[in-house]
């Protein structure tokens, strides 16, 4: 089937729009805002914070399976994945309203823990439509180019927001001068992302491709969606291949999360960053990441997704070892920097063999089970890396299980045949 590249590009855009809200909110300014501004106290606010976020996680793993179950047999996965990106896009802007006090604190995180898992459930629907979008033969590459352009969206829409509004301390003073005794100029970026979504969705839902609708209502959908997945469920154990992906992608993609949730926190305490250098420095690995994910993408397609996963991992090991163990603060930002350009591919990959190994007309049941085990694991890594620190008193000890977990999750991915390419 002939796939149009407006289809292809739409597809891909909507990596671009949804990526400012993890960047803008989730992790480089509204998170520290709240911490900071809305709670009062910065450790205390980052607890908060990161309890929300765990929240948000709990449902996405329980919602994901069912809502990808019952939108397979209903049909029409737009329809699910708009409802989600305009929950997301709302979500965002009511932040406008959460002034710095205490008092708007239970509010702030109530808006962040429905924005952040309408977002993630979306993505659920988003990437089972990877598949109707890429031309034959194209699958990796398609990925790779999304997740690429999704990591240079989220610094687009980091940069434009620190110039225009947030600026960046005496480094940077911002074009417009909201007011900042109420924070304006921080609230405001709530607002933006909604908008940086809505505009940038907007080529996926007009140009790419659907599944057709089954013509089965959702309240039929539904039952028949909860029967089948149970039964996907209970079949797994005969599943090797799938069964083993999920396990050892859920490991590895642990292992990302973590070093996205402590890599801020492993150069402040072990290479003594200030905020400045942090968010400079996290740009650059933005960077690279964005570079391998688009760069490796021909391999995906030329040598498989699974090889692809194989030697990312193998390079973040590699580069990993001597990051834990060098002095040197500027081999540690080479380093670092050269490790980005495997984080890319590692992750469009293994979007990419997932949508190899789900069934015809079960992408969005079997992606939910990826977004599942993703979800349960991801508590996992952030506990290992405190327990390493706290038992070694060393944060390189605890990241030292960072690089632990790719070693884990590529043996276990090394046991999984990937599906010959039709």
């Amino acid at each position: 089937m002939k796939i149009a590249k407006r289809a292809t590009i739409g597809w891909c855009l909507y990596d671009w729009a949804n990526s400012a809200f993890p960047t803008i909110i989730g992790t480089f300014i509204f998170s520290v805002y709240y911490a900071q501004a809305i709670h009062g106290d910065a450790n205390e606010g980052a607890r908060d914070w990161t309890f929300a976020l765990s929240i948000s996680g709990v449902i996405v793993a329980l919602a994901s399976p069912v809502l990808g179950a019952i939108a397979d047999h209903a049909g029409g996965l737009k329809r699910w994945l708009g409802l989600f990106t305009a929950l997301t896009a709302a979500g965002s802007g009511l932040l406008w309203f959460a002034e710095p006090d205490p008092a708007f604190a239970f509010f702030a995180l109530a808006v962040v823990v429905l924005s952040a898992a309408s977002l993630d459930l979306g993505q659920v629907f988003y990437n089972a439509l990877l598949t109707p979008n890429a031309p034959p033969g194209m699958l990796g590459r398609v990925s790779g180019w999304g997740w690429g352009i999704g990591y240079f969206g989220g610094l687009t829409a980091l940069a434009l927001t620190l110039v225009g509004f947030v600026g960046l301390g005496d480094m940077l003073q911002p074009l417009f001068a909201l007011d900042r005794e109420s924070a304006q100029h921080v609230r405001i970026v709530g607002p933006l992302t909604g908008i940086w979504f809505v505009i940038f969705c907007l080529p996926l839902f007009l140009f790419s491709n659907d599944f057709p609708p089954t013509g089965l209502s959702i309240r039929k959908a539904v039952p028949k969606g909860l029967k089948v997945l149970a039964q996907t469920l209970g079949a797994l154990k005969q599943e090797g291949q799938v069964l083993r992906f999920l396990i050892a992608s859920a490991i590895y993609r642990d292992g990302l999360t973590t070093l996205f949730a402590v890599g801020g926190l492993f150069a402040a305490g072990v290479h003594g960053m200030d905020t400045g250098q942090i968010l400079i420095f996290a740009i650059g690995l933005n960077v690279t990441a964005g570079l391998g994910a688009a760069g490796f993408a021909w391999m995906d397609d030329g040598m498989g997704s699974r090889i692809t996963v194989l030697v990312s991992l193998a390079g973040l090991i590699l580069v990993g070892v001597p990051l834990l163990l060098v002095d040197d603060f500027m081999i540690f930002i080479g380093l670092a920097l050269v490790l980005g350009i495997f984080v890319g591919p590692t992750q469009a990959a293994s979007r990419s063999l997932m949508a190899r190994l789900a069934p015809d007309d079960k992408e969005a049941e079997y992606f939910g089970l990826y977004s599942l085990t993703g979800k349960a694991a991801a508590i996992f890594g952030p506990a290992l890396y405190g327990l390493g620190t706290a038992i070694f008193d060393s944060q390189r000890a605890g990241m030292a299980v960072v690089v632990a977990m790719f070693v884990l999750g590529a043996g276990i991915l090394l046991t999984v045949r990937e599906p010959e390419t039709p």
